[in-house]
């Protein structure tokens, strides 16, 4: 075993070969959008991020379902799975399996295995002081899926979030792997802050680089956070030197995410590479070799 549960990075690695090791991660949830092929297509990309924030390669994937059979729709089920099909299908997945119950609430998702030599494994623990810290999706899919389910979502910012949520993240962990990044996770349920933690060696974030979804902000002002963005500042805040921000900005730091972008750590001779590479990837901070994350703004 290289990777394990204790070390919090995105999947478990095991070792089968001298130049070859195994890959496995497993996520599911509940619908975040009202969409069923486009709840699938999320739970599909957000399952498999997590290989390629190991700077992995994933081949198959098994299926996670539940769903009340006798107060939905079967054809709801049929568009959830072919969305998420699909989507695997595009990262070149094959579906190979699955089990399903019934169930009071529907919920979806999968187990994906894959395989990365283990001398070019990327994890949380190698990031140096100096190096730069990128973010390849903008923030904001709690927000929006609070006000999805509470009905005050605008279309728009709706559509944005489903076209973030559903983009894999292949070409950025392709981009990582070319740069030698040291250090790489993916952004999801702990937050910005809260998987920036998990890299070690602390950080200097820019307040003014981070990129948010057009809009919400104004969710955040009418404060539909999730319970989960709420827990993240609960369990974090003591743990970032703020410099004065404000609780609503420091909550949208905290942010829930599902299938947000990747994070990672480059060194600083290879950002210039990166930054080609990979159109969109946005610049916002620097490991400060400290332990701390420390806030500018």
């Amino acid at each position: 075993m290289l990777v394990g549960a204790a070390s919090r990075d995105d999947a478990a690695v095991y070792r089968i070969a001298p130049d070859r090791a195994l890959v496995a991660t497993v996520d599911f949830f509940t619908p975040i959008v009202d969409d069923p092929s486009a709840f699938g297509a999320i739970a599909a990309a957000n399952s498999v991020s997590d290989i390629y924030a190991v700077g992995a390669r994933p081949l198959f994937a098994l299926g996670i379902t539940a769903f009340p059979r006798e107060k939905l729709d079967s054809g709801l089920l049929e568009k959830i799975v072919s969305g998420g099909a699909a989507k695997l299908a595009e990262a070149g997945v094959a579906v190979v399996g699955g089990h399903s119950v019934d169930d009071a609430e529907p919920k979806f998702g999968y187990a994906v295995i894959g395989e990365v030599h283990p001398d070019r494994l990327i994890t949380h623990r190698a990031a140096r002081a100096g190096d730069v810290l990128y973010l390849t999706k903008p923030l904001g899919s709690g927000l929006v899926a609070t006000a999805i389910k509470r009905g005050l979502c605008p279309p728009e910012l709706e559509r944005e979030a489903i076209a973030v949520m559903t983009r894999l993240n292949r070409e950025a962990s392709e981009a990582m792997i070319a740069a030698h990044a040291t250090a790489a996770t993916d952004v999801t349920g702990y937050g910005l802050i809260g998987h920036l933690a998990n890299i070690e060696g602390g950080a200097d974030l820019d307040l003014a680089a981070i990129p948010f979804m057009s809009g919400v902000r104004d969710l955040a002002e009418r404060d539909l956070f999730p319970a989960g963005s709420r827990r993240n500042h609960e369990a974090y805040r003591d743990l970032v030197e703020w410099g004065g921000l404000p609780e609503l900005e420091q909550m949208m730091l905290c942010d829930s995410q599902t299938s947000g972008g990747l994070l990672v750590a480059i060194p600083p001779e290879n950002a210039s590479m990166f930054e080609s590479t990979l159109k969109g990837a946005s610049r916002i901070g620097t490991i400060n070799g400290t332990g701390t994350i420390r806030i500018s703004h």
